[in-house]
């Protein structure tokens, strides 16, 4: 059964890239490496299935198999992956148990300790902050687990064997790219509002760079006036920063991945610079999309133009109604199956079929990339009801 399982994983992971393959080109890896990577994944789930009875192991010790840590609860994102992990492993012989660490390092690293004194064999985490989180992936290390770092990257640690990831700077290139395409040909003087993750977070370093990738040749020529940030304006005429440079704009502009903070921002932001007309502003996730856009939508005259990430419920009723203007998918049917497909071939002693790599750091990680895709009013219905995403039952006026 755990083969049958593995090959079916495989099928839907090759599926999902093939779907998302067009939807932007990735640094780490071409196209023809993807195609690669889908038929070699294939090619070795079917002969894993013809070898399942030489191979086929059982946990029916009750221990646990693979350890999950995510983490928050606080995010619809992270309880959406939890019930994705849920259903990918539930008709496998492998036993899981996912953990949240609730926004805190110290809890992470003790949920960490929780599945080593369980027995994991696996562990896939999410880090809450990516260098607090070096500490617990090496004790994992030390004790033979292979380690997977899901979505974000572990940092400053040779003891991360892979990344399963979303291509960040992409996520962020796309946000950028869709907030050019709303200005109006020829003007000068746009507003435009930055907004970025927390500064723990290397995510948010690599959506800002891919976000800076776009728009900075349209600060540096006056297109846009930054807002909100002196030291973006600063460094208006950098085509590539510096992680430090980077560093000190995300300071200004941190949300620090929290909704609440990102209102707090956004009111300081319109009282020290009043919004007028059409206004862009790069948010960095949905969350904090949805607290900035309600706020600045409470001011007179206003136009907004806002980006987002994650494709959350809320978030794409709200691209519905005309307020969060885009959001960037990134389905996490992929990205769960993509990390319990690899999980399972460690386990089964199976090579580990990469399309890419990432510094942390201390040390380049071997990755899969998983493609993304904008969507907008426009593609909603296709993208997000018709790929199966979600059902159109939990929305209005579609």
């Amino acid at each position: 059964m755990k083969k049958l399982v593995t090959l079916l994983l495989a099928l839907t992971l090759v599926l999902g890239v093939f779907a998302f393959a067009g939807c932007g080109n990735d640094d780490a890896a071409t196209d023809s490496d993807v195609t690669d990577v889908a038929d070699d994944a294939v090619e070795d789930a079917t002969d894993d299935v013809a070898d399942d009875e030489m191979t086929e192991e059982d946990s029916s010790d009750g221990g646990v198999d693979i350890g999950i840590v995510l983490p928050t609860k606080e995010e619809p994102r992270w309880v959406q992956d939890e019930a994705r992990f849920l259903a990918a492993i539930e008709n496998t012989n492998y036993n899981v148990e996912v953990l949240f660490s609730q926004g805190d390092s110290a809890k992470e690293k003790q949920n960490v300790e929780t599945l080593i004194a369980k027995g994991i064999d696996v562990l896939i985490i999410t880090p809450q902050d990516g260098d607090a989180a070096a500490a617990a992936v090496q004790a994992a290390k030390e004790e033979g687990i292979t380690v997977i770092s899901y979505d974000r990257l572990v940092t400053n640690t040779e003891a991360v064997d892979y990344y399963i990831t979303f291509n960040s700077v992409n996520v962020g290139e796309a946000q950028g790219q869709y907030l050019i395409d709303q200005v109006e040909d020829g003007t000068t003087g746009n507003s435009l509002y930055l907004y970025a993750g927390a500064a723990t977070d290397n995510n948010a370093f690599l959506f800002f760079e891919g976000a800076w990738n776009k728009l900075q040749p349209k600060i540096a020529d006056g297109t846009f006036d930054v807002m909100n940030s002196s030291k973006a304006v600063e460094y208006k005429d950098k085509a590539t920063l510096t992680r430090e440079e980077m560093g000190e704009i995300i300071e200004q502009v941190t949300t620090d991945w929290k909704p609440e903070v990102a209102l707090s921002k956004a009111q300081s932001h319109i009282t020290s610079a009043p919004p007028t007309g059409k206004t862009y502003i790069l948010a960095p996730n949905d969350g904090t999309a949805r607290s900035i856009y309600d706020q600045f939508a409470k001011e007179e005259g206003v136009e907004i133009f806002i980006t987002g990430q994650d494709a959350e419920i809320p978030s794409i009723q709200y691209v519905i109604d005309g307020k969060q203007s885009m959001t960037v998918l990134k389905d996490v049917r992929d990205l769960v199956n993509g990390a319990i497909l690899t999980a399972t071939e460690v386990l089964e002693g199976n090579e580990i079929k990469t399309n890419g790599e990432y510094d942390n750091g201390a040390v380049a990680v071997p990755a899969i990339d998983v493609p993304v895709i904008t969507v907008t009013l426009d593609n909603v219905s296709d993208t997000i009801i018709g790929s199966g995403y979600y059902d159109s039952s939990e929305f209005t006026g579609l």
